[in-house]
């Protein structure tokens, strides 16, 4: 195995709750990424932009980046690898982003398996419906811009599919897309701590 081989995969399956129909990425990223790293790769899978804060939460602990500002305790998402706090099939945690709009995400671990050879990890592997443009509203204030887009004699359409770049389609999930953003994103910058 060359050293920056992986020695298990995590499978993720990650739906970002109350939306109907669901909006979910299925995953697979080395156990041994770090809680930060995944932040990165949840970023590109979901298209978000990096433009706001965000939080792990398992077993009521969370995990971010920790500031002394904070009135909570948060840990250190940096310092925390993947399978320490999820080690197996089953296992649950909530990614929240955005604490204004308030971006909830259930992550489940599908499965551990052993690394395909030759195969880049981080990568996508499914995934249904595209991610909510940033800055809409949270979960209600996307169902009010599904609704302004879809009917042009709706009085918000013509800003909302300005404001959106003109061209989104929720339907659409780019796996090509995203596989590529994921190669772009490169070796982890704590890669010695990821994939040992």
């Amino acid at each position: 195995m060359s050293p920056r081989q992986p020695q298990s995969i995590h499978q993720l399956k990650v739906t970002l709750t109350e939306t109907t129909p669901p909006i979910w990425r299925r995953l697979q990223v080395a156990s041994t990424i770090n809680l930060r790293r995944l932040h990165d790769v949840l970023q590109v899978a979901m298209g978000w932009t990096q433009s706001h804060l965000y939080e792990f939460a398992v077993d009521g602990v969370a995990y971010g980046e920790p500031s002394l500002e904070d009135d909570l305790p948060t840990r250190s998402a940096k310092a925390t690898q993947l399978r320490r706090i999820a080690p197996a099939a089953g296992a649950t945690l909530c990614y929240v982003y955005d604490f204004g709009d308030n971006w909830q995400h259930q992550i489940v671990v599908e499965q551990v398996l052993l690394p395909e050879p030759g195969v880049p990890y981080p990568r996508c592997i499914g995934g249904r419906r595209a991610g909510p443009p940033e800055d809409v509203g949270g979960i209600g204030g996307y169902a009010d811009f599904l609704v302004a887009i879809a009917d042009p004699t709706h009085p918000d359409h013509d800003q909302m599919v300005t404001w959106s770049g003109g061209n989104f389609d929720p339907t659409d999930c780019d796996l090509a897309a995203i596989n590529a953003q994921l190669a772009h994103l490169g070796p982890s910058p704590w890669a010695a701590r990821d994939l040992t």
